[in-house]
């Protein structure tokens, strides 16, 4: 059990890392791949964040594929391949050539390894979920389920104190030369931990039941309703989870001219909060149910989501008051992000989980998560409105909050 949790866990731990790195440094990425002559800052921070979120459209690819292998030929060999080939690709973006080196080949380069890094994250999610709830306990689905949500919060937390370390450690003129190299290039020993822990897994009990037989057979493909609902359910979780815990720090170096450094500070204790909150979400959940907890976080974002950013908006508003504000914000999110993985392999049988699971979570993420820099920056951008932020959470949340009051007949409780 226990090497399950850390072998399930683990790879998110290195993929989520590796997007909080690149979302933390978006300033700095933008200047060194994106800033050829003539191109302000501003602009080229949108062509960062649409690197970014086309990173995400190769999710649902990545779902599908590694899914449908994943749940034909088990979860272990295809985990396997997944955690290589997303740690092969977050180690090359530190050794890439800048824009001054290769010019304007040096942003493609960056677009090709987001785009490797999509597809095989499209395939982390759904199989390391079926991995932890197929091993757990009867009545600990909503637990074992959250380990893999607290292992994202671990991953974007230890991204932001490895941004943060960075920054501070480093002049500007480092970080921006060669520091920025660093928290991409840490990827490779935690990749080979999490290969290391993959290979000496046993398959999950459910899958063996599975290939004995006692998952009835069914149709190719997990449907589309039950896909398109589990989107929708976890669409909030998604954009209020990008945009608190991780394009934060842009946000707040753009919109509200702080600096690298205090940005970088004021998101961790959004990136901590979330973490606390994710496994006693999950335990909860298995006490009273999924949606309730998550339908409790969503409708709390609904609610004070533009509070929060006129309070980080004014000048008069301490640090400390500031970093428990943004800590209450990331506690709220894992109400939604502890209950959501179970919550998703509990609507798909296991003879279509890895695909079903992680095609809702895919094509959630590739929306709401991926575009959410992409659509903050521009929309404050062209609108001047510096609330942008808070509307866009809120409205995805008020979409989750309506599909999670519907119950399919079919789903499993």
């Amino acid at each position: 059990m226990v090497r399950a949790v850390a072998a399930g866990s683990v790879g998110n731990f290195v993929e989520w890392y590796e997007f909080g790195v690149y979302g933390y440094l978006a300033t700095v990425l933008a200047d060194r791949f994106f800033t050829p002559a003539g191109r302000g800052a501003a602009e080229a921070l949108v062509y960062t964040y649409a690197s970014f979120a086309l990173a995400f459209f190769f999710r649902p690819l990545g779902a599908a594929l590694f899914g449908r292998l994943g749940d034909r030929i088990g979860r272990r060999p295809v985990l396997l391949v997944v955690i290589a080939l997303m740690t092969a690709a977050t180690t090359l973006i530190g050794v890439l050539p800048t824009y001054a080196t290769a010019g304007a080949l040096a942003p493609w380069l960056l677009t090709f390894l987001r785009v490797l890094q999509g597809l095989s994250a499209g395939g982390e999610f759904g199989g390391a979920v079926a991995l932890l709830t197929e091993f757990a306990p009867p009545g600990r689905r909503g637990l074992y389920g959250a380990w893999q949500s607290f292992t994202v919060a671990l991953g974007l937390l230890g991204g932001a104190g490895a941004a943060a370390a960075t920054a501070a450690l480093l002049s500007d003129p480092q970080l921006a030369h060669w520091g920025w190299r660093l928290p991409f290039l840490l990827a490779l020993p935690l990749g080979l931990v999490a290969l290391w822990l993959r290979a000496g897994l046993a398959e999950t009990p459910e899958f063996r039941e599975r290939e004995r037989g006692a998952d009835p057979p069914g149709g190719a493909g997990p449907a589309a309703a039950a896909v398109l609902l589990g989107a929708a359910r976890v669409m909030g979780w998604s954009a209020a989870g990008y945009t608190f815990l991780v394009v934060l720090p842009s946000y707040l170096q753009a919109t509200l001219h702080a600096d690298v450094r205090q940005a970088l500070l004021a998101t961790v204790p959004a990136n901590a909060g979330f973490a606390a909150a994710i496994l006693p979400a999950g335990l909860l959940s298995d006490r009273v149910g999924r949606r309730p907890v998550m339908l409790t976080g969503a409708v709390l974002v609904i609610a004070f989501a533009v509070p929060l950013f006129d309070l980080l908006q004014d000048p008069g508003t301490t640090t400390a008051v500031k970093g428990l504000a943004t800590g209450a914000a990331g506690v709220v999110i894992g109400l939604m992000a502890g209950p959501g993985p179970a919550l998703l392999a509990e609507m798909f049988p296991t003879r279509v989980r890895w695909t079903g699971l992680g095609l809702a979570y895919s094509l959630s993420n590739a929306v709401f998560s991926g575009c959410a820099g992409l659509i903050i920056t521009e929309a404050v951008r062209r609108t001047g409105n510096v609330d942008v932020p808070a509307y866009y959470a809120a409205a995805a949340c008020a979409v989750s909050a309506l599909a999670l009051l519907k119950r399919p007949s079919c789903e499993r409780s």
